[in-house]
């Protein structure tokens, strides 16, 4: 586990807990003996190699004669010395093509001005001999305790990246070299390296872009992400019996979620929303603590992280019990239309932000026929109006990636207003966000509360855009209901 407020330091610089027991000088000769050897063997060149070359290269055009600095990030503490899972930052990840499962907190990657280009090096924490204390006394990297890391030249053989110990970083960074650093992710890198606000910022700006247009091995991750996320949407309907069946059910749909995104992937892509009844009326609703009745909408918003680090996301709305009521029916029609317009809207060329309109003529239309919308769909469709909105505040999709929001630092230029390029991959995710009878947002101001209690309901789909149109990634042969299709 990390140090958290209860350490102190050794002789050595490792951390030691309060409570940990201390060590004689018998055992700790003892420690260094009788270890078998514990090589990697069969290690390969990773398949994303070539593509983090190509994406590397394209930055070094961009920054000629200027250090880039990409932290992993650093263990966060839960709790005292409990530390919660490490997840790299997306740009170290993106540009190293580096997996979860060999991610070391606290490294670094760096390209190295070099003549008109950069190289490529990586400063790591590698695996800690047997013969050293840390092995065993060090509860951060020690592998007694948090298991084997992979060597400096194990590194190098499976991502192609010339490797170093961490150690010399503050050596390395003493030049003072104009430097441009992904700043805020190790506080002790930040403090070696001067601030530049605003350089920073469009640094930020620029690797966020890059990473719009995704090649093909980040259309394969993310595939594999949504697939196995459709497999657990599978899992989680299996589990709707036993959820109606206790309190706080939500939580019974939302672990079997998890259980696929742990054994297909790393974690869950971000915190699940399974919103049943009154809770899916919350656009954020990741308590899920609420009862799961038979006679409820549920909606559900999840996606698998894989060990890439891409990630996958997916909502859909079932009736608990199987069969939809008249009131939720057309409800979920609504946004069935919805997002079938949407999806037509995408083509290369076309600006992004024409699939949300597209959406939002359906959902107008939608609230009009329900009639709630005190004006006409076409009236509100103006630009000074834009009732409709109460029903889908949000926006109707965004770019999906390595991060579940990906592309977040493009300006507005860059992102909405930018037109569509084969390769993009991104959510289309209309909704209608209504309650029984008076159709009010939120429940607290229902008059009239059954078992029809939330008639809200979401559809999202993952689009991939191609030179001719676009592909749905979330349309699966494995689909385990017709309402994922």
């Amino acid at each position: 586990m990390n140090s958290g407020s209860n350490t102190n330091n050794n002789e050595k610089g490792v951390e030691v807990r309060t409570h940990d027991i201390p060590i004689a000088d018998a055992m700790t000769e003892f420690m260094k003996e009788g270890w078998a050897p514990s090589p990697l063997t069969g290690i390969t060149a990773h398949p994303s190699i070539p593509y983090t070359k190509l994406r590397r290269d394209k930055l070094s055009k961009q920054y000629v004669g200027k250090r880039l600095i990409f932290p992993s990030g650093s263990l966060k503490v839960r709790s005292n010395d409990s530390d919660y899972q490490f997840r790299a930052h997306s740009a170290f990840s993106w540009f190293t093509g580096i997996v979860a499962s060999d991610c070391v907190p606290d490294s670094l990657f760096v390209m190295e001005p070099n003549g008109s280009g950069h190289e490529a090096l990586l400063f790591i924490h590698p695996r800690s001999p047997r013969n050293d204390s840390e092995f065993y006394k060090d509860t951060r990297f020690g592998e007694f305790w948090v298991g084997r890391r992979m060597t400096l030249e194990e590194t190098e053989t499976k991502y192609g990246i010339k490797v170093r110990q961490i150690e010399s970083i503050e050596e390395f960074l003493k030049d003072k070299k104009d430097t441009l650093l992904v700043r805020g992710e190790d506080s002790a890198i930040d403090k070696l390296v001067v601030e530049n606000t605003d350089s920073e910022k469009e640094f930020q700006n620029y690797i966020s872009v890059m990473r719009a247009v995704k090649d093909k091995y980040e259309i394969d991750e993310m595939q594999k992400a949504i697939d196995a996320s459709v497999r657990g949407f599978a899992d989680m309907v299996r589990v709707f019996p036993a959820a109606t069946s206790v309190a706080r059910g939500e939580r019974v749909i939302e672990a079997a979620f998890y259980g696929r995104a742990r054994l297909e992937g790393n974690d869950n892509g971000y915190p699940s929303i399974v919103a049943s009844g009154a809770h899916a009326c919350v656009l954020h609703w990741i308590k899920n603590d609420g009862d799961v009745l038979p006679g409820d909408l549920i909606l559900i918003d999840a996606g698998v992280e894989v060990e890439s680090h891409y990630t996958a996301d997916i909502t859909r709305t079932f009736p608990v019990n199987g069969k939809f009521t008249e009131a939720q029916r057309k409800i979920y029609m609504i946004v069935y239309k919805a997002q079938q317009a949407g999806i037509a809207a995408v083509k290369p060329g076309a600006k992004f932000k024409d699939f949300h309109a597209a959406c939002m003529v359906e959902i107008a239309k939608g609230a009009e026929e329900l009639g709630v919308l005190p004006i006409s769909a076409e009236e509100s469709l103006k630009p000074e109006n834009g009732l409709h909105r109460r029903w889908q505040f949000h926006g109707s999709g965004h770019h999906l990636g390595i991060d579940v929001h990906d592309c977040a630092h493009a300006r507005k230029e860059q992102y909405a207003d930018a037109e569509l390029e084969a390769g993009m991959i991104f959510t289309i995710e209309p909704m209608i966000n209504a309650g029984k009878k008076d159709i009010k947002v939120l429940p607290d101001n229902w008059t009239v509360v059954t078992k029809d209690r939330s008639l809200s309901a979401q559809w999202e789909h993952t689009i991939l855009v191609t030179s001719e149109g676009y592909e749905v990634l979330t349309v699966s042969k494995d689909t385990p209901t017709p309402f994922l299709d």
